[in-house]
């Protein structure tokens, strides 16, 4: 199933958000703060991913998107970028199996030709194992960057209509790297920044956004409720008025 854009048609809206997107942020700030060399916020914060998946699948949240490396990330001391990727292995190593039991699908989205072979086989054996799982749909954003999905997305467009000279979103949508899952309705991002950070830049359009100072290894259950709390007090209007939506309720 394609979903359509919220540019394009009113995307459904219930009290629990149906896709929640967050950035994981604070993990080495975590770490520096307790005097801790920063792999270990790192290693904390998988535990919270843990933690999360787990409170979404209970809430009724039917699609969570995760951002664990983008592509500006590799600008990173090449120590820590190696920490990372081990810490990736050894996370689909002992969670997959959970997931799978649990109903739970996951899926890895961005450019992964610079990963080694070894971690591309093993994401690909982990899509296929959860592939047919209904519960919940994790996605976890890996040399992934918003501009990077955009500009892929267009290329494939492009190549799949030689000669044509107009394009819609219609036909740009199959081609997003996450064309199975509808635009997020709630964005999070912890560690205390405001800013979207080429994630999602074309999904994010009308997603609702919640930022808190809370280290990424800190973010509990509590705190996803707090965002969940304050997006139900939000109004979404897509770009209709207030008093059309009072209308259309009462």
């Amino acid at each position: 199933m394609i979903y359509s854009s919220s540019t394009t048609a009113v995307p459904e809206i219930s009290k629990v958000p149906r896709h929640v997107a967050v950035i994981m942020d604070g993990n080495g700030r975590w770490a520096t703060k307790r005097f801790l060399p920063r792999v270990a916020g790192h290693v904390k914060g998988v535990e919270a991913v843990r933690g999360l998946v787990e409170a979404c699948a209970l809430r009724g949240v039917e699609y969570l998107t995760l951002f664990a490396f983008s592509s500006e990330n590799w600008r990173r001391p090449q120590e820590e970028v190696t920490l990372l990727m081990r810490l990736f292995m050894t996370a689909l190593e002992r969670e997959v199996s959970k997931m799978h039991a649990n109903n739970i699908r996951l899926k890895v989205v961005g450019d992964l030709s610079r990963f080694d072979d070894k971690l591309r086989d093993m994401i690909a054996n982990a899509e296929r194992k959860t592939a047919g799982n209904t519960r919940l749909t994790v996605s976890v954003c890996a040399n992934y960057g918003g501009r990077w999905d955009i500009m892929q997305a267009i290329g494939k467009m492009v190549g799949a209509r030689p000669g044509a000279t107009q394009f819609s979103e219609e036909q740009l949508a199959p081609h997003l790297a996450m064309a199975y899952a509808p635009e997020p309705d709630l964005f999070i991002r912890t560690g205390g920044e405001q800013r979207i950070s080429n994630f999602m830049l074309w999904q994010l359009a009308y997603t609702e956004f919640y930022f808190t100072e809370t280290y990424w290894p800190d973010f509990s259950i509590d705190c996803l409720d707090a965002a969940i709390a304050s997006y139900q007090q939000r109004e979404r209007r897509f770009g209709r008025t207030g008093a059309q939506l009072a209308e259309k309720a009462g």
